[in-house]
């Protein structure tokens, strides 16, 4: 660990590092759409995230929160499937299971650090999030107080701010390495946590940390260990 100085706060990326989407999201589908492969349907509204959130980060469209992004994006994969989808199915991304060492951990961690999402989901989802998976935050951080969505380092920094911390109080945790090297930038501190299997049996990225991070874990057991006082 090559930390600088103990971190006041942790901000945590959610979907992926927390929770496992795409199980989750595929157990809806199957629910709600019966015969269609549900866990191709499931990476594949998945993938239309980035880009959507790419058009706004680039100022092509203002700030619009990811609830009506995801909402566009179930349509458009269900029409290149050529299926209906309800917009009931949206609420899939407020029903994610978290991985099994996340509840726990996070609240062993939240005994000495102030713990919360800094997610590109917005506050609704983030909130309606944690009361299904028992995510113990202290407060919920992310796109829509800074109304734009990461790896933009308005994002990170208003996450700082808004807890009156500078960046180089807080700690970013994330399973995802452009995440990181963002927040890196931004001055924050960093702590990488693998979900080899956050995109099914087959991934190939983030399986290992690609810088040196502040810290690398194994889960958020080991994190909470290794930032012990």
């Amino acid at each position: 660990m090559t930390l600088k100085a103990f971190p006041k706060a942790l901000i945590f990326d959610v979907f992926g590092t927390c929770v496992d989407w795409r199980a989750s999201v595929a157990r809806e589908v199957a629910a709600a759409l019966p015969g269609v492969d549900a866990a191709a349907f499931a990476t594949a509204w998945r993938a239309e995230y980035d880009p959507a959130m790419a058009r706004i980060r680039q100022g092509g469209r203002g700030y619009v929160p990811l609830d009506d992004l995801h909402l566009e994006n179930l349509h458009r994969v269900a029409a290149d499937l050529g299926v209906t989808a309800p917009d009931s199915l949206n609420a899939a991304w407020e029903r994610l299971d978290p991985w099994p060492d996340v509840v726990a951990g996070l609240t062993a961690l939240k005994r000495h650090h102030i713990i919360a999402p800094c997610s590109n989901g917005s506050i609704a989802l983030m909130t309606r999030l944690a009361r299904y998976a028992a995510l113990p935050w202290d407060c919920i951080l992310g796109a829509e107080i800074a109304r734009d969505y990461k790896p933009k380092p308005a994002v990170y920094l208003a996450a700082c701010a808004t807890l009156r911390l500078a960046p180089a109080e807080v700690m970013m945790v994330a399973a995802h390495n452009d995440d990181l090297h963002a927040a890196r930038a931004c001055g924050l501190a960093t702590a990488f946590v693998p979900r080899p299997t956050e995109h099914g049996p087959g991934q190939t990225r983030d399986l290992a940390p690609e810088a040196a991070w502040d810290i690398t874990a194994d889960d958020f057991h080991d994190l909470a260990r290794q930032l012990a006082p």
